[in-house]
């Protein structure tokens, strides 16, 4: 299973050993990321040995998959030539930059789509599976710090160079723009609708590759340049989200550091605030809720005095989200009351993004009922839940699903379990209708957390309800 032998790999060795993993333990890790992504692996203690002692460079995604599993108990990313393996495929490295010059930038996000759709090529999971598991929320603190210091670039103008790509250099103009921005728009409707696994949804990684990528390495002027890095970090951060849906955080990851780089060529910083608060809500998802509110506040304090008053909203109301994951009731409840004051203050005529249509009392009664729930509140999540599941459905399916499977939790908490399962039923029914890797999530979770009454017969029909949904392929 290995490709080629060069002699003891004493790196290897040496970060197995600051990690504080043993050789059963890393095979048991590996072998468990690949198992996530689809690969059948049977990595040993004594393959482990081997790639140790021997020097021997295991194939395929295995060596991005051990960086990645020393990288999840280190609590940082692991390069490849950290444990001496850096022969092996350099693409997870593409889309973690953030450069401080434009030209760079633009380069930087080209690779990355354009590596996209190599993985496509590839197959299933395609470039994707390489870089299963390497989601380290440490890959944030760079792009997030570099953004706070310098939000906006000082030209962007750009004389294009034949050798960027084939052909002639592309003349962009405005009408260019308005196209990528269309698509975004369509795509945000299709995503709310149908999850980002949906068929049209995976549509805006190809026009990333397609519309965006020529444009940018076309010629504009500054004023151009600027609406085109706009819309293509509305387009990438669209990516990053749906990738975070259905479940593939490392894509999520890569996508959301370019739209903010692009955000910053764009000198649009609400919106680069809005892709700090896609970055927070995905730490928090994952669990790091410190880290969370960081990116959170991050978006907050740059945006004072910027934007809209429903922006900042719902910055605040993100922010919220990773207190109440970090268990700090006062932080939590301070930002919720802090993002009700500022929705308060919104006005039908404020110049609010197109991005932001979304967001509402609806939206916000939602979150605040998933900072509730984490804080061992259902009382408060009952009433929030009442007032987000108040809305018409037909638009943001996807929330509608989240949003039942939140009261079924507060319902089950409260001592309900038949409301509970009433809402478990009709969560089940919407999740099935969608593509969402993370609505899937949301309906596990309370499955696990009706397992004590698991003999009741409105559970049981719960359970086989959802099998289905359970048993579908990621």
């Amino acid at each position: 299973m290995s490709r080629e032998q060069r002699g003891p790999n004493e790196k290897l060795g040496a970060v197995l050993a600051l990690a504080g993993i043993s050789n059963a333990g890393l095979a048991r890790r590996v072998n468990d990321l690949g198992a996530q992504r689809g690969l059948t692996l049977r990595y040993d203690k004594t393959s482990v040995a081997r790639w140790v002692s021997k020097g021997m460079v295991p194939q395929g995604a295995a060596p991005h998959l051990i960086a990645a599993a020393i990288g999840q108990k280190l609590g940082r990313p692991v390069p490849l030539h950290e444990i001496g393996l850096a022969d092996a495929d350099p693409a997870p490295e593409v889309g973690l930059a953030f450069p401080r010059d434009v030209g760079q930038a633009v380069r930087s996000a080209t690779e990355l789509y354009r590596l996209d759709l190599a993985g496509r090529r590839a197959g299933a999971g395609g470039i994707w599976q390489s870089l299963a598991g390497s989601f380290a929320v440490s890959a944030y603190a760079t792009p997030a710090s570099r953004w706070l210091i310098t939000p906006a670039d000082s030209s962007v103008a750009r004389e294009a160079n034949a050798a960027d790509g084939a052909g002639a250099p592309l003349k962009v103009g405005h009408s260019d723009v308005q196209k990528l921005r269309e698509a975004a728009e369509d795509a945000r409707r299709w995503d709310s609708k149908y999850g980002g696994g949906d068929w049209r949804s995976s549509m805006v990684p190809e026009c990333l590759r397609v519309e965006a990528a020529p444009l940018l390495l076309g010629a504009y002027s500054d004023e151009v340049g600027r609406a085109l890095f706009g819309a293509s970090a509305e387009l990438t951060r669209l990516a990053g989200w749906m990738a975070f849906d259905t479940g593939q955080q490392e894509a999520a990851q890569r996508y959301y550091i370019q739209a903010l780089r692009l955000a910053r060529a764009a000198a649009d910083v609400p919106l680069g605030g809005y892709v700090l608060a896609s970055m927070s809500l995905q730490a928090t998802y994952r669990g790091f809720g410190d880290e969370g509110v960081d990116l959170a506040q991050a978006a907050v304090e740059r945006n004072r005095g910027l934007a809209t008053a429903r922006t900042m909203s719902f910055f605040r109301l993100v922010e919220a989200r990773a207190h109440a994951r970090a268990s700090d009731a006062q932080a939590a409840g301070a930002a919720l009351k802090a993002a009700e004051g500022w929705l308060e203050r919104a006005r039908e005529g404020d110049n609010d993004p197109s991005w932001l249509g979304f967001y509402g009392y609806d939206r916000f009664a939602a979150d605040a009922a998933e900072c509730y729930r984490d804080l061992k509140a259902p009382r408060q999540v009952r009433r929030f839940t009442e007032q987000a599941l108040s809305k018409p459905t037909e638009e943001f399916v996807r929330s509608h699903g989240l949003r039942l499977v939140v009261s079924a939790v507060a319902e089950l908490e409260s001592g309900n379990l038949d409301a509970a399962c009433e809402q478990g039923v009709r969560a089940v029914e919407v999740a099935g209708r969608i593509s969402s890797a993370r609505t899937t999530e949301y309906v596990k979770d309370l499955l696990h957390r009706l397992e004590p009454y698991g003999d009741e017969p409105r559970v049981v029909e719960l359970r086989e309800r959802a099998r289905p949904l359970l048993m579908a392929p990621a």
